[in-house]
């Protein structure tokens, strides 16, 4: 074992106690990382984590996941790249947490597609400055002893003005195709992948749509069937509730979202839909992320019939989720944007 204190070693202590840290009030309020190593056995595990350390920290307890899935959720929705970029730490340790402990894996496969938004956010607000120069890189690093390990932020930032010019140069960075080409490459192909692909392009081609795009289930799931996110959605393609009901997939008496072939191909048939609507795959993939209403105001304002030219009326996410799904298409698949020919007729 390592004697190097990082934050997935500290987070690995809670597998066996997740369902009162994370999920659940449980009995007791959080364990000290001291209690987490016992129900695990780690009795030795004082030879390489201090003892001020075991005792001091607890894990992340309910009160700190429900205000992180909070921020999480209003920071996606209408955050800026400055907020973005604030929340990166704490979606790191999100991500790091909820990938070593138990029943935290559908949470962390969805998770682990949304920290790159947040990467990206951080790296190019240090490159491209509001005002003056990019303040220098620092490492998050552990609380200090004796005070919790939490996932919630700190105080938000005040905010900093941003001159138009610099708005539109970071806009057009953080939707550029070649970054995000450069940030995937040599990304490792979604173990569950090779499994579902024959079946979801099966699918894709009966609705008419480029079998290509399937790979959209990895930007929204990593290919996890149950991936779900603290906005209600669920899935290979995380379809929300009501886009659920929309294309007849029922909640109940069982979820439909979770049955892969039934998403895949009400996922297909709202691209195809999509399409048809805004007669380009990019306007269509950010109405899939970003509602159909966001897209039409966006063209509206801006005066363009493109995503590029719309771009910078799009919310902060979608900016970065459109080229991050035509990157990923291009990486998987080897087909360049322009080159995803439009939809075809469904056979009746």
């Amino acid at each position: 074992m390592s004697k190097t204190i990082t934050f997935p070693l500290v987070a690995a202590l809670a597998i066996c106690a997740v369902s009162r840290c994370a999920f659940s009030a449980g009995e007791g309020g959080p364990p000290t990382l001291r209690e987490a190593a016992q129900e695990l056995g780690l009795e030795g595990i004082g030879d390489y984590v201090p003892g001020e350390i075991l005792d001091g920290y607890a894990l992340p307890g309910p009160g700190d996941w429900k205000k992180f899935w909070q921020t999480l959720q209003k920071v996606r929705e209408s955050g800026s790249l400055e907020d973005f970029a604030w929340l990166r730490p704490q979606v790191e340790q999100a991500v790091s947490a909820l990938e070593s402990v138990e029943g935290g894996a559908d949470w962390a496969d969805w998770l682990r597609q949304e920290l790159d938004y947040f990467e990206v956010a951080g790296d190019v607000t240090r490159r491209i400055p509001a005002a003056g120069p990019p303040p220098a890189a620092t490492p998050t690093p552990l609380p200090a002893p004796r005070r919790p390990v939490t996932l919630a932020p700190p105080p938000s930032p005040r905010p900093v003005p941003v001159p138009a010019a610099v708005a539109k140069e970071r806009s057009d960075a953080v939707s550029s195709l070649d970054l995000w080409k450069k940030k995937l490459a040599g990304r490792p192909v979604p173990p569950r992948a090779k499994a579902f692909l024959p079946g979801l392009k099966k699918i894709f081609r009966a609705e008419g749509v480029p079998p290509e795009l399937v790979w959209l289930a990895e930007v929204e799931s990593s290919f996890n069937p149950n991936a779900q996110s603290p906005a209600g959605a669920r899935g290979l393609f995380q379809f929300m509730p009501a886009t659920a009901q929309r294309f007849g997939l029922p909640l109940r008496p069982e979820d439909a979202r979770l049955h892969p072939e039934k998403i895949a191909s009400a996922a297909a048939r709202y691209l195809n839909f999509l399409y048809g609507k805004f007669q380009s795959w990019p306007l269509a993939i950010a109405a899939y992320n970003a509602g159909e209403g966001n897209v039409g105001r966006a063209l509206k304002k801006s005066g363009a019939k493109t995503f590029s030219g719309a771009v910078y009326h799009l919310p902060t996410e979608t900016q970065m989720y459109v080229p991050k799904v035509l990157a990923t298409v291009e990486l998987r698949e080897g087909v360049a944007p322009e080159n995803i020919p439009p939809p075809v007729s469904r056979k009746p």
